[in-house]
């Protein structure tokens, strides 16, 4: 039977995995890690795979750039400069203040809060963004500048917070992020530029499930990279656990505190989430390769705490929005 304009076209198979794995994030996420933890003795050289994995997951995001999106973006200049300094500055001094009140000033611990603090904003708070409502090229353009000044913004903030406590090469870490976000994320708004969004559109059933099986892989081998000094922390896991879960809830509800007097559903929503998801790999991998592995402790913690919270902040947002189109429509 030949299909007519009245038959439904159905999506290719990459495209239909792509928006399982998307609504199925919050399990899928907590699931790699688990298995990373279970199996880390087979896992424990693949580490090398991850900034090249984590590279191509940059640059299939920076593809659904166009310069325009973000040129539209740039118009709203407040917003931006609102978030970065949510997300930069009083997100990293808040996570330094309760780290070293917490664990003490010498502590691993009080890296790990910082680094998830510092760290660019998650990607997947783009899928979240567009599920509850917010402006989706707006945060697509903070991710892409976040991205872009990632190389300077992380190495300063750890330099100025922990200075000669903390030996690290920071050029090296500015030369690896510039390789995994940087210089991918250049090329994939140039790409979307020269082939005037043609090449998203070609390469989506192919890239996008792939990019997505990159971020559970990456996810998979850092959680076994570090599975060993996880088992090794006894009690201190039980208090790092409870201390993790309220500083994510701290970066959202500075996010959506931040964001009211916008007044405006679309900005509020982008803040938000833009202030309480990071990008946890990216931490995860430069906790690992530059500090002791009880660094990335917290930040991956932050993977079984962000994506929940995101759907209970999903779900915040909605009752909050609706019963207030209800009194606006009641006046």
């Amino acid at each position: 039977m030949r299909p007519t304009m009245d038959t439904p076209i159905q999506k290719p198979f990459g495209l239909r995995f792509n928006d399982w794995f998307e609504a199925k994030m919050f399990i899928i996420t907590p699931v790699s890690m688990i298995l990373g933890f279970f199996f880390y003795k087979w896992l424990e050289d693949a580490t090398v795979l991850v900034p090249y994995l984590f590279a191509y997951i940059t640059f299939v995001m920076a593809l659904g750039c166009n310069p325009r999106q973000m040129r539209d973006a740039l118009g709203m200049p407040l917003p931006i400069i609102v978030t970065l300094s949510l997300v930069h500055l009083v997100a990293p001094l808040a996570a330094y203040a309760a780290g070293t009140l917490l664990f003490g000033a010498g502590s691993p611990y009080v890296v790990g809060l910082v680094l998830f603090a510092v760290i660019p904003l998650g990607v997947s708070s783009v899928i979240w963004v567009g599920l509850s409502g917010g402006n989706v090229p707006l945060v697509l353009t903070l991710i892409v500048i976040d991205s872009l000044i990632s190389p300077f913004v992380v190495p300063l903030a750890v330099d100025m917070l922990f200075g000669a406590d903390i030996h690290f090469d920071h050029w090296k870490v500015m030369l690896d992020l510039l390789v995994i976000i940087f210089i991918p994320t250049v090329l994939g708004v140039a790409v979307n530029a020269a082939s005037k969004g043609r090449a998203k559109l070609w390469s989506a059933p192919y890239s996008m499930p792939v990019s997505k099986v990159a971020f559970a892989a990456v996810i998979l081998i850092n959680a076994a990279a570090i599975a060993p000094h996880v088992f090794a922390m006894g009690t201190d896991l039980i208090r790092l656990i409870p201390v993790v879960l309220l500083f994510v809830a701290f970066c959202y509800a500075l996010g959506w505190f931040g964001a009211l007097p916008f007044r405006n559903k679309e900005i509020t929503v982008t803040i938000t989430y833009s202030s309480g998801m990071r990008n946890i790999s990216l931490g995860i991998v430069i906790a690992l390769q530059y500090f002791e592995p009880a660094a990335a402790v917290p930040v991956v913690m932050g993977i079984l705490i962000q994506q929940p919270m995101a759907t209970l902040q999903n779900r915040l947002q909605k009752l909050y929005w609706k019963k207030r189109e209800s009194r606006v429509t009641l006046t």
